[in-house]
């Protein structure tokens, strides 16, 4: 996968990412690398939310496909790879006070397969989105072991390591003409070495859903 070039960072920044010398594996060891990977991400301007997007690496090569289940009163998504295979499977629980949404591997939905539940902070987000990961391990909650913030809207947001200031990733608005002539929105997402892009880019899917369906409440 082809990787771009990256400014130094900060001194804070670089000390806060010094943490990342163990490995963030959620989803796969296979979407761990050692290196900084850039990603983007496309959707059509006027879709209801990223039901089909695609993820390309700087070359444009498919790396991630999104897509939903149609027809069902469930709100399912899934992370398929290059050639179609269920990744994870993105539940939407319903009726829940703080949005939960929960994700698994393959396409079950069995408690017994949840590698990791996202819900947002608080009950009123007005200006911008707070959103709390825990994985299964972490039954009392009271701490996340990641959390999101930021707002899709704005084209934005960065994800950290628990209530630390280590940064794991951050997504941001691509502009160039391809984005404008296609009449799409294209989006950076920047992953830090030792970290499962595959697991950040369900993050940023979660972000976008959860503002997707604030805006329609």
């Amino acid at each position: 996968m082809a990787t771009g070039q990256h400014p130094e960072p900060a001194p804070g920044e670089m000390a806060a990412n010094a943490a990342l010398e163990s490995p963030v594996m959620v989803i796969g060891q296979e979407f761990v690398t050692q290196h900084p990977v850039d990603l983007e991400m496309m959707q059509k301007t006027f879709s209801l939310g990223m039901n089909d997007c695609k993820v390309t690496d700087e070359d444009g090569n498919l790396i991630f496909q999104v897509k939903s289940k149609i027809a069902t009163v469930r709100d399912i998504r899934y992370l398929q790879d290059a050639y179609g295979n269920i990744l994870v499977s993105l539940k939407h629980k319903l009726m829940t006070a703080h949005g939960r949404w929960e994700v698994f591997r393959g396409e079950s939905v069995e408690q017994k397969d949840l590698l990791f539940s996202v819900k947002q902070s608080s009950l009123f987000q007005l200006v911008s989105s707070k959103l709390h990961v825990f994985l299964p391990s972490n039954t009392t909650e009271s701490v996340p072991d990641f959390r999101i913030e930021g707002a899709f809207i704005d084209s934005s947001c960065t994800i950290y390591l628990g209530n630390s200031n280590t940064i794991v990733a951050q997504m941001h608005q691509q502009h160039n003409l391809k984005s404008t002539i296609r009449w799409k929105d294209d989006f950076q997402v920047t992953v830090c070495p030792n970290v499962d892009y595959a697991f950040i880019i369900v993050l940023v899917v979660i972000l976008d859903a959860t503002e997707d369906n604030d805006d329609k409440t």
